[in-house]
């Protein structure tokens, strides 16, 4: 099979939500000797990518983007000991996320973290309900490249911009880019708040993350 035809196959593994094809082909690759970095960045990534973009045009529909972040995550999980020693792989970044203060729904933010791991980056969790003090503790103590905060409701989007200027206050701010994403929440929002980013739904975070870091 040719590397390209190979990577296709992969990607559409990943659309096709197959993962008894998914797996099959990963094997194959790992027997083969293809660079295991290239298995992810070349067709698992890109086919999670492509499942994001029909959840966007609304050709799929929650249901099945959960599946299929829940699959990629499965078979990144058992690429873990191929992975280990690649360090271009572990340069995804540390990924720090949650709701904010007064908020309990906690829907949006797991399937953002789910969606985040299964393209390659850490995510720690923080839950829900969770004040701009304790935010700063963890910034301090893990030192993760992004921070994403979630709202879901107008009433509690001021919690967003709380702990943006607690960061501030703190001296910290300029050591982690700040995304921020929920229902109410505006790319205009984000940037009236100081924030680096804004991701509209969970597909559409894991690209805005990919952007912001890279800056």
């Amino acid at each position: 099979m040719k590397t390209d035809e190979y990577f296709n196959n992969l990607i559409d593994a990943v659309v096709r939500m197959n993962k008894k094809d998914l797996d099959g082909l990963v094997s194959k690759g790992i027997a083969q000797g293809i660079d295991p970095l290239l298995i992810v960045n070349e067709g698992i990534t890109l086919g999670l990518r492509k499942v994001g973009d029909l959840f966007a045009d609304e050709a799929i529909f929650l249901p099945e983007l959960v599946l299929a972040g829940q699959m990629v995550t499965e078979v990144m999980e058992s690429l873990k000991p191929q992975l280990s020693g690649d360090k271009a792989f572990k340069k995804k970044g540390l990924f720090l996320i949650a709701t904010v203060k007064g908020d309990i729904h906690d829907l949006g933010k797991n399937l953002v973290a789910l969606l985040l791991s299964a393209s390659g980056y850490e995510v720690v969790d923080l839950g829900k309900d969770v004040p701009a003090e304790t935010i700063l503790e963890k910034v301090n103590e893990l030192s993760p490249q992004i921070l994403g905060l979630s709202a879901l409701l107008s009433t509690t989007m001021p919690a967003q911009r709380e702990v943006i200027q607690t960061l501030e206050e703190a001296g910290v701010r300029e050591k982690v880019k700040i995304l921020v994403g929920g229902a109410p929440a505006t790319r205009s929002w984000a940037e009236e708040i100081g924030a680096d980013g804004y991701a509209e739904d969970a597909a559409s975070a894991v690209v805005e993350t990919d952007r912001v870091i890279k800056e």
